[in-house]
């Protein structure tokens, strides 16, 4: 166990970082740079690692690589390490202010509020600047998010799992007036909706790109700091206020900063199913840890899930490319279902 201490002004906070979990961090970061290596390497202009190194540090082999590498392979592999990311952390806010494991963005209709404001502008209102999809995406999530939230409070009793349940029914309806926008309105722009409601990274710039760093930026120190009262929540609303925690304020900042940082990814590169679901899982799997750290170690999952399902889309079955979204899907489905299976064991016993 590794011990620090940082201050405030508050007074000095005392943190502690088990060993496994740096040690599970560190071997990510590997990962994460390894993967970011290959995917400068992979495509239809092979580059070698001495090629992709050359490169980066502005010595390119030809002026194809220059090209290759920084306006199409190095952004496009940044945006979706970004986007996991992002869709990481709102997954696992949201799984410890719910106190449930099955809740993920994509799952209880937050995304697909997303997608349907920003869908909505791709149509109905073509000529609009990109730079204001993550601002209607947010308001679209916010607003599904709040209504969720309502409608799951409205009984006293089962307000975790009626959260979940109440998300898919209107994530259901929300896909049903997406898909209503999509049939009616012109080809084009629904040609271009849904390669973006696909989930694919494949048109990212360094625009995306730098949307994607600043909200992680910015949001994910926020998150870290309100680990203690998130830590709190997690164990019950009675408990939380036993130790000081405003629950009510507290459960409402911390929702709006999950459906904040789903937003901004799905506003960027478009839905990208079970991400949120899957990543923190696989966090607490590989090292047991604190909130803050469980945080961090989720954020680095994430983005090496959907770093790798991009990767995978684009090189497997070239020249045809599947989107990053579909091979999360594809991922995220029998996690999901092995999820639902232990809890209805664990409810048994």
């Amino acid at each position: 166990m590794t011990t620090g201490t940082f201050k405030r002004l508050e007074g000095p906070v005392t943190f502690q970082l088990p060993r496994r979990a740096l040690g599970v961090l560190g071997l990510l970061v590997c990962a994460i740079v390894l993967l970011v290596v290959v995917s400068l390497m992979a495509g239809s202009y092979p580059l070698d690692v001495p090629g992709v190194l050359s490169t980066l540090l502005g010595n390119p082999p030809t002026e194809i690589a220059t090209t290759v590498v920084w306006e199409f392979r190095f952004p496009r592999t940044l945006a979706a390490l970004l986007a996991g990311a992002l869709l990481a952390l709102s997954g696992a806010t949201l799984q410890n202010v719910t106190r449930n494991p099955l809740a993920d963005p994509s799952l209880v209709g937050v995304s697909q509020g997303a997608g349907l404001a920003v869908v909505a502008a791709m149509i109905l209102f073509p000529g609009l600047a990109q730079m204001w999809r993550p601002i209607l995406a947010f308001g679209g999530a916010l607003a599904v998010a709040a209504l969720i939230q309502w409608i799951a409070m409205q009984r006293s009793g089962g307000a975790t799992m009626r959260f979940i349940l109440t998300g898919i029914g209107v994530a259901a309806f929300i896909s049903a007036a997406t898909s209503a926008l999509l049939t009616y309105g012109q080809i084009e722009r629904a040609m271009s909706a849904l390669s973006w409601l696909a989930g694919s990274v494949h048109a990212a710039g360094w625009s995306d790109v730098s949307i994607l760093s600043l909200t992680l930026l910015v949001l994910a120190p926020l998150l870290v700091a309100a680990s203690r009262p998130m830590a709190a929540m997690r164990m019950g609303p009675d408990v939380a206020i036993g130790l000081g925690v405003r629950v009510g304020p507290t459960r409402i900042a911390l929702i709006t900063l999950s459906v904040a940082l789903a937003a901004a990814a799905v506003a960027m590169v478009g839905p990208l199913g079970f991400v949120g679901l899957v990543a923190p899982h696989l966090a607490s799997r590989m090292a047991r840890s604190g909130v803050g750290v469980h945080l961090i170690l989720s954020a680095a999952c994430g983005a090496l899930l959907v770093g790798a399902a991009d990767l995978a889309g684009r090189t497997l079955f070239a020249p045809v490319q599947i989107a990053a979204g579909l091979v999360t899907s594809v991922i995220g489905v029998p996690v999901f279902v092995w999820l639902i299976l232990r809890a209805r064991g664990s409810a048994r016993l």
